[in-house]
C-alpha cells in the first residue's frame, strides 16, 4: 500500500508538472539487459532546425524538438517486452531486453544506432568478414523505424545481414519487394491498401474531380503514385497534382506550394487528397491558412491525420472538412496508466538512483544521449497523443518477434529446451508466414512481410483547441460508410460536390472535353443503340435482331412482321377483291346464259368467256400477297398474276384485230384476214401469247428467283419478312408480253371510225387499254418509291384496279345491254356487215350497206 500510494503521488506530481524543475531519468529507461536484446528506432525528437542541408562534415546532429508520438511508440514497445517477460505464454524462463534510440526522423541520425545494432556483441565495432553466417550482433532484431524514408535505408542495410526488422509505421509499397528487402516486416498495411480505401471513399461520395498532393519524400511520392494509378482505373480525374517540399527546402521550392494552392482555389475542385508526412502537411496548411484558401474536403493519409503538428496549427478549424483512414489496431486501455507510471518513476529520485547504479551503456559515448528532451517533459506533453495514439503497431511488432523466437527455441508451456544463442538469420527463417497474437487479435506476416489490418474512417470534429476523431466508417477490403455520422463545412451541412461535369442521365454517354475523362458533354444514344454501362464513352449498337428507342439502356428483340390479313389496307383490298370477283362471275354467268346472242357472238363467244375467267384468276392472284411469305408464295406471285392477265389481253387483242381489219383494211384483205382471226386460228394466237409469257416467267424464276428475306433495318422496332425482287429488269420484262398486247389493242382501236347504228366495240377496248396503261404506268413509280413495307399492298391494289378497269370499260357495258337494253341485242347492231353477209348468202347477192338506228 505505501508503494502504490507513492506511485500515485508521483503520478500526480507528473500530471501537474511539479517535477518540471528537476530533470527526469526517462531516457535511462530506454535500455534494459536481457537474454535476447531487441533494438528500437523511434522518432523521439525532430531535427528540423539543425540545418542538415548545410552540413560540410559528418559531425553529430542535435535533435532539438520533442515528439510525443515517438515517445509513446517507444513506451509501447517497452510495455510489450515487460508483459512478455512477466508472462509465461511466450519465452517462459527467458527475458527479453531492449535498446531504444532516437532517429530524429533523419537518415543521417538513424544510421548511427543502426550501425550500433550490427556491432559485434560486447563491442562497438562491426567486423568485416567474408561470411557472416556465424556473426552475432548486439541485437537479435530491430523494431522500427517509423517512416518509409528511413525504412528504405535501414531496410537495405539490415537485409544485407538478414537481420529481422519489423516497422510499426513504414507503409510504402516498395518495402514489400522481397528481393530488395528480404528481412523487412511490418505491422501496418501497405500504402496500397490505404490508397484503395481513399479511392473507394471518393467513389462512394461521388467525387471524381479532385486534387492530389503528396509530400516530397518517399512516403508522399510513392503514396501519390499509388493513388493516382488506382484513381485513374476507377474513373476519378486528378485536376491538379503536386508535391509539397519539406520545411527545410528553399524559398523557391516553397513558392510552388502557393502556386498549387492558387490553382486549386481557382478551380471547381472541392476535394484534396493529401498523402503527406506530418511536417509537409503542416507546411501546406500554413500556406493555405495564410493565403485564405476557401474551405475544402481534405482526405488525409494516416501519417498526418492524428499528428499534433497539424492539429495544433492555428487556424486549422477554418480549412474545411478533414477525413482520413486510421488503422483499427486493438484496444490498450491500460497503456495510459503505464505511461503515467513511467513518468512517475522517472520523477522518483530513488528509482533514478537505482538506474545509475547499473553500468551505463558504452554506446552513449558514440551516439550521445538517447533522448535528452524526454527528461524535461510532463504528462501534459503526451496527454494529447494518448487520446488518439497509434501504439498498437509498435506493441504488436514485439509480439511478432517474440513468437518467432519462441518457435525458433522450440519453447512450450514448461520452458524453452534450447538455450543456445540464436543468430538473426535463424530467427528470420521462423518469421516468414508466422502467426501471433497481440491483445487478443490474431495477426500473421504474409509472404511480403505485411499483416492484414482493417481501417477506421475518421472525421475531425472540432472541440477547442484540438479536434476529436469521430469514427464514420470502416474499410476491410470494402468500404462501409455511416452517412448519418458525417458532418460537412458547407451551409446546411450538404455534402460537397466535386465533379467537373454533371452525371449523365440514363441513355446518355460522355463526350470527353479536353484531357480529363471527367469533363464531358452528355450525348443521347440514338435509336438502334444503347448505353451499356454508366462509364461508356460511346453508344453500343444493338444487334440486327434487336431495336432500341432514343436514350435507351437496353435493346429489345425485334418481332417478325409482314403484310397481315387483318391490316386495314388488306381488309379494304379484300372487299375490293370480292366486288371485282362478283362482277366477273356475274358477267361470265350472263355471257354463258346468252351464249348464242349476237352480243356474245360479237364479243368472241367462247373467247370472251375465257377472257372473263382469266380476269377472275387475275383477281384471285392477289391472295398470294398477304400472310407470312414463303418460298412457294414468292415464286408463284408474278406468274399467277401475269399468265391469266395475258390470257385476258390476248382475247381483247383478237377483238381489236377484228375491228381494225373490218374497218381499216380493204374488203378483199378483210375477208381473208377475218377467217384467220376466228375459229381455231384465234385460239392459236391465245396459246402463242400464253407461251411467250410463260417463257418470260420461267426465265424470271430460274435466273432471278425472288427470295424470302428478313430485313432488320427497314422498320424501327420490327423485322420485315418479305419477298425480295433480285432483278428489276427481269421483273419489268415479265410485264412485256402484256404491255405489247395492250399497246397493239390500243393502236388497233384508237383510230377506228365508229359507224352510226352499230355497237362501237372499239371505244370499249380503247378505254380498257387506257385503264390498263394508267394503272401500270402509275404502279411503276409508286412501287419503286413506296416503302418496302407497302409494296405488296401497292401491287395488290394495282392488280385489282387493272381488273376492275377492264371489267368496267369493256365487259360491264355489254352486261348492261343484256339486262336493260335487250332490244339492241340484234345481229345488225352488233355484227354489222357480218350479219347481212350471212343473211344474203343464200340468194347469192350482197345487200348494200344501210344505216340503221
Amino acid at each position: 500500500m505505501p508503494g502504490a500510494l507513492r506511485l500515485t503521488l508521483l503520478g500526480l506530481m507528473a500530471l501537474v508538472g511539479l517535477g518540471a524543475g528537476a530533470p527526469l531519468c526517462l531516457s535511462r529507461q530506454l535500455r534494459m539487459q536481457g537474454d535476447y536484446v531487441l533494438g528500437g528506432l523511434f522518432p523521439l525528437g525532430l531535427a528540423e532546425d539543425a540545418g542538415l542541408g548545410d552540413r560540410t562534415q559528418p559531425n553529430a546532429t542535435v535533435c532539438t524538438r520533442f515528439s510525443a508520438l515517438g515517445l509513446l511508440w517507444a513506451l509501447a514497445m517497452k510495455m510489450a517486452v515487460e508483459e512478455i517477460n512477466n508472462g509465461s505464454a511466450l519465452l517462459p524462463g527467458l527475458h527479453l531486453g531492449y535498446d531504444l534510440f532516437d532517429t530524429c526522423s533523419e537518415p543521417v541520425v538513424a544510421m548511427k544506432p543502426s550501425l550500433m545494432f550490427m556491432a559485434k556483441a560486447g563491442s562497438c565495432d562491426i567486423a568485416a568478414y567474408c561470411n557472416y553466417t556465424q556473426y552475432q550482433p548486439r541485437v537479435l532484431a530491430v523494431i522500427g523505424p517509423h517512416s518509409s524514408e528511413l525504412a528504405l535505408i535501414t531496410g537495405k542495410f539490415f537485409s544485407f545481414f538478414l537481420m529481422p526488422q519489423v516497422s510499426y509505421g513504414a507503409s510504402t509499397d516498395r518495402l514489400s519487394n522481397r528481393e530488395i528487402f528480404p528481412s523487412f516486416f511490418r505491422t501496418v498495411p501497405s500504402d496500397r491498401v490505404q490508397a484503395m480505401a481513399m479511392v473507394e471513399l471518393l467513389q462512394e461520395l461521388g467525387w471524381n474531380w479532385v486534387a492530389a498532393v503528396g509530400s516530397d519524400d518517399e512516403y508522399g511520392r510513392q503514396g501519390l503514385s499509388l493513388f493516382s494509378s488506382l484513381a485513374n482505373t476507377r474513373g476519378i480525374c486528378i485536376a491538379h497534382e503536386g508535391l509539397v517540399p519539406l520545411p527545410r527546402a528553399g524559398s523557391l521550392r516553397l513558392g510552388t506550394v502557393q502556386g498549387l494552392l492558387h490553382q486549386v482555389n481557382q478551380s471547381s475542385v472541392q476535394v484534396v487528397v493529401l498523402f503527406a508526412s506530418a511536417r509537409a502537411a503542416r507546411t501546406l496548411f500554413s500556406y493555405s491558412i495564410h493565403c485564405r484558401l476557401s474551405p475544402k474536403v481534405w482526405v488525409a493519409s494516416e501519417a498526418w491525420l492524428t499528428s499534433d503538428l497539424v492539429m495544433t496549427l492555428p487556424g486549422m478549424a477554418e480549412v474545411g472538412t478533414v477525413l482520413g483512414f486510421l488503422q483499427q489496431g486493438a484496444l490498450m486501455p491500460e497503456f495510459s496508466s503505464y505511461v503515467r507510471t513511467c513518468l512517475a518513476l522517472a520523477a522518483d529520485p530513488a528509482f533514478c538512483a537505482s538506474l545509475d547504479a547499473e553500468q551505463p551503456g558504452l554506446e552513449e559515448h558514440v551516439v550521445g544521449p538517447r533522448c535528452p528532451q524526454c527528461d524535461h517533459i510532463t504528462l501534459e506533453n503526451v496527454s494529447a497523443g494518448l487520446l488518439h495514439h497509434r501504439t498498437f503497431a509498435a506493441y504488436a511488432a514485439v509480439y511478432g518477434v517474440a513468437q518467432a523466437l519462441h518457435n525458433t527455441l522450440l519453447c512450450n508451456a514448461s520452458g524453452c529446451p534450447s538455450r543456445e544463442p540464436v543468430l538473426p538469420w535463424q530467427l528470420l527463417e521462423n518469421m516468414y508466414n508466422t502467426s501471433f497474437r497481440a491483445r487478443g487479435r490474431l495477426l500473421r506476416f504474409d509472404a511480403s512481410g505485411n499483416v492484414h489490418m482493417d481501417y477506421d474512417l475518421k472525421l475531425w470534429v472540432w472541440q477547442d483547441p484540438t479536434p476529436e476523431l469521430r469514427t464514420v466508417g470502416a474499410f476491410d477490403g470494402r468500404l462501409k460508410l455511416w452517412h448519418s455520422q458525417l458532418s460537412w463545412h458547407t451551409p446546411g451541412n450538404q455534402p460537397p460536390v466535386s465533379q467537373c461535369s454533371r452525371q449523365c442521365r440514363e441513355g446518355q454517354v460522355r463526350r470527353v472535353k479536353g484531357f480529363h475523362s471527367c469533363c464531358y458533354d452528355c450525348v443521347d444514344c440514338k435509336a438502334g443503340s444503347y448505353q451499356r454501362s454508366p462509364d461508356d464513352l460511346l453508344c453500343t449498337q444493338c444487334d440486327q435482331n434487336q431495336w432500341s428507342p432514343d436514350r435507351s439502356t437496353r435493346c429489345f428483340p425485334r418481332r417478325p412482321t409482314f403484310l397481315a390479313w387483318q391490316e386495314p389496307a388488306v381488309l379494304v383490298l379484300l372487299i375490293l377483291l370480292g366486288l371485282a370477283l362478283g362482277l366477273v362471275l356475274a358477267a361470265l354467268g350472263l355471257f354463258i346464259r346468252h351464249w348464242d346472242s349476237p352480243l356474245v357472238r360479237a364479243s368472241g363467244g367462247p373467247r370472251a368467256c375465257f377472257g372473263l375467267a382469266c380476269l377472275g384468276l387475275v383477281c384471285l392472284s392477289v391472295l398470294l400477297f398477304p400472310g407470312q411469305p414463303g418460298p412457294a408464295s414468292c415464286l408463284a406471285q408474278q406468274p399467277l398474276l401475269h399468265l391469266p392477265l395475258t390470257g385476258c389481253l390476248s382475247t381483247l387483242f383478237l377483238q381489236a384485230a377484228q375491228i381494225f381489219v373490218g374497218s381499216e383494211l380493204p374488203p378483199s384483205w378483210a375477208e381473208q384476214l377475218r377467217g384467220c382471226l376466228q375459229g381455231p386460228w384465234a385460239w392459236l394466237v391465245v396459246l402463242l401469247a400464253l407461251l411467250a409469257e410463260a417463257a418470260l416467267c420461267a426465265w424470271y424464276l430460274v435466273v432471278f428467283p425472288p427470295e424470302v428475306v428478313t430485313d432488320w433495318w427497314v422498320l424501327p422496332t420490327e423485322a420485315l419478312v418479305h419477298c425480295r425482287v433480285r432483278s428489276w429488269i427481269s421483273f419489268g420484262l415479265v410485264h412485256a408480253t402484256n404491255a405489247v398486247l395492250a399497246f397493239l389493242c390500243f393502236l388497233g382501236t384508237f383510230l377506228v371510225q365508229s359507224w352510226p347504228g352499230h355497237y362501237n366495240g372499239a371505244r370499249g377496248l380503247t378505254f380498257a387499254m387506257l385503264a390498263y396503261f394508267i394503272t401500270w404506268i402509275s404502279f411503276v413509280p409508286l412501287f419503286a418509291n413506296v416503302h418496302v413495307v407497302y409494296q405488296p399492298t401497292v401491287q395488290m391494289g394495282a392488280t385489282l384496279l387493272c381488273a376492275l378497269g377492264i371489267l368496267a370499260t369493256f365487259h360491264l357495258p355489254k352486261c348492261y345491254l343484256l339486262l336493260w337494253r335487250p332490244e339492241l341485242n340484234t345481229p345488225e347492231f352488233f355484227l354489222g356487215d357480218d350479219a347481212r353477209g350471212q343473211g344474203s348468202s343464200g340468194t347469192g347477192g350482197k345487200e348494200t350497206q344501210g344505216k340503221s338506228k
